[in-house]
């Protein structure tokens, strides 16, 4: 018997799409065109540009803007385009709003400001003043092991009370909070951890907003249907089949390092550049990345 599908203002697979660079570190336009494509191509119905794994404090407005459209010519048509916003200087975060909208963008995603650990009012303040000068639909992220700060429940309601805040990335690793905000709030929650995806799906998130998704989106999609159907074991043993990918890319908490090192493997992109202070992957972890992938049939042997 098919459970009851969960609103879904942000798709159900998105992945948190790194930024391409070529060898010199200039930002790589048709490389990022070639990776969207891919995506949508795989099952992806959301794309979040300039997040973590986009290497957003490293990259610059008239790059964003630049990567905004041009993702969005080449699938926009067939996925959300939703933009990261994020920065701890809320004027700083402003501009990249909107200039994410003057771009096409659908959608944007707001942290907490990061470092400055500011009080929960300033954390709601941040996120409003964010939200209202973007004018589009708002995924929050709650993020606290990068940000330093949670997004306490009460901030959260107060949240959910604007129209234009829809829904929750949540990487808190606490799904059993996140089922309860779930129903306090009514916003829609997406997984925002890989190696909780099938979790928050059998608690009634929305979806997911992936990182190992740049190699497993299909897979992805065939888990969010299973659940859809109601079909737990089947869903179960979708995401048993993810976890050695999962766990290559993801466990040693570098995601934007090891999705390029699997795209450039996958053969999407050229380089593997990445921006400082981020280092490319050390030689064993590449191997067992390479390992994972051919053993898992996503490469040729």
């Amino acid at each position: 018997m098919a459970r009851s599908i969960p609103s879904r203002p942000f798709g159900s697979v998105a992945v948190a799409m790194v930024t391409p660079f070529h060898p010199d570190g200039a930002i790589d336009l048709e490389s990022a065109r070639r990776v969207a494509r891919k995506l949508v191509g795989d099952g992806c119905d959301a794309i979040v540009l300039s997040g973590t794994t986009g290497e957003s404090p490293t990259t610059h407005q008239p790059e964003k803007d630049a990567l905004v459209e041009a993702v969005k010519d080449e699938v926009g048509a067939e996925a959300m385009i939703i933009c990261g916003a994020g920065s701890n200087d809320t004027a700083h975060a402003v501009r990249i709003a909107q200039g994410a909208r003057r771009q096409g963008a659908d959608g944007l995603l707001i942290n907490a400001p990061y470092y400055n650990r500011p009080s929960q009012e300033g954390v709601y303040q941040h996120i409003i003043a964010v939200a209202e000068a973007g004018g589009l639909p708002v995924m929050v992220y709650d993020i606290p092991g990068r940000t330093g700060v949670k997004i306490e429940r009460r901030t959260l309601a107060r949240l959910a009370e604007h129209e234009l805040i829809r829904a929750v990335k949540d990487a808190t690793g606490d799904v059993a909070a996140g089922f309860e905000k779930m129903i306090e709030t009514g916003l829609a929650y997406y997984s925002g951890d890989d190696a909780l995806n099938f979790a928050w799906l059998a608690h009634g998130a929305s979806g997911v907003v992936s990182v190992a998704g740049h190699v497993i989106a299909a897979s992805l999609r065939r888990l969010v249907e299973e659940v859809d159907a109601g079909n737990l074991p089947a869903a179960r043993a979708e995401f048993t089949s993810q976890l050695p990918v999962i766990q290559a890319v993801m466990g040693g908490g570098q995601g934007a390092v090891m999705a390029k090192e699997a795209l450039k493997l996958l053969g999407v992109v050229e380089t593997a550049t990445l921006r400082l202070p981020l280092v490319g992957a050390e030689p064993q972890e590449r191997e067992n990345l390479r390992s994972v992938l051919a053993r898992e049939g996503y490469l040729g042997v």
